[in-house]
């Protein structure tokens, strides 16, 4: 199935958008397998063609003074995909959860095996207000897709994170013209990018199995210098590190203005 942004519904609507891609090499790293961030592009991608494609994408939206905004989303790698490896990007609705409207993915190999699956809430908002609305005026138009799951209740995909304590100042960036996107505000995939260049790259390189949760709390404008804090997790049952052994990690971007949270992720990496 194509994305055609004239046409989007040229093949027929459907509940399930699905697409193949090919792993190309500006979506690599040195180990020769798909980054985070771009997994993040290639679920950007499939869910506008898709809400596009069910009526609700964004020129539907801003007749009506609304847009969608991403809260939350919790991403788990069983595989980083390879260079030239096509791969079938599926993205679908999940009904709704107070004011979020849940929307699913999963990234899938030659064999119809699962790599990778994600599960992420957005809000639809009043774009003059800025103002969360209830998404009953739009889910009329969106499929349910009962039953339809990527990650199991016990993952807790797209969940609140907790605020730690324990986080140091570590960078910071300032948002300009390359981090905005349409809405004029630093894009979601963005952060991805900021939070994995607070590694050392060799542990991403080196991770196959990822689990990755990130929080969007505030939207960043032009301008805004965002502090970078980070810190290992810790295990608070037995005290130990758990990045010495799994590699995790927790982080929170603060306006450096007024410390405002901007975001909070946390970064689960194995070999």
């Amino acid at each position: 199935m194509l994305c055609d942004p004239a046409n989007p519904k040229g093949s027929g609507v459907v509940n399930v958008w699905q697409e193949s891609v090919p792993v190309r090499f500006g979506v690599i790293d040195k180990s020769d397998r798909l980054t985070l961030d771009s997994i993040f592009y290639y679920f950007q991608e499939a869910a506008i063609c898709h809400a596009e494609n069910i009526g609700v994408g964004r020129e539907d939206l801003a007749a009506v003074r609304q847009g969608w905004i991403l809260s939350r989303m919790s991403v788990i790698v069983n595989r980083r995909p390879n260079y030239r490896e096509v791969v079938t990007v599926n993205t679908w609705p999940r009904g709704v959860e107070k004011l979020f409207v849940i929307r699913n993915y999963q990234i899938k190999d030659k064999d119809d095996i699962p790599v990778v699956s994600a599960r992420s809430a957005w809000l639809v908002v009043d774009l003059e207000k800025r103002r969360p609305l209830r998404p009953s005026a739009i889910t009329t138009e969106i499929p349910l897709n009962e039953g339809l799951e990527t990650l199991k209740p016990e993952d807790n995909g797209a969940a609140a994170l907790v605020e730690r304590t324990n986080l140091e100042l570590t960078a910071k960036r300032k948002a300009l013209y390359t981090d905005l996107d349409y809405n004029g505000h630093v894009n979601h995939i963005r952060y991805i990018q900021w939070i994995e260049d607070i590694l050392e790259p060799r542990l991403l390189e080196n991770a196959d199995k990822i689990r990755f949760d990130i929080n969007y709390l505030s939207e960043i404008l032009y301008g805004d210098t965002i502090e970078i804090f980070f810190a290992p997790v810790i295990d608070n049952e037995n005290g130990q590190d758990c990045a010495a052994a799994s590699a995790a990690f927790a982080f929170e971007g603060r306006k450096q203005e007024n410390g405002q949270a901007a975001f909070r992720a946390e970064l689960r990496l194995r070999d």
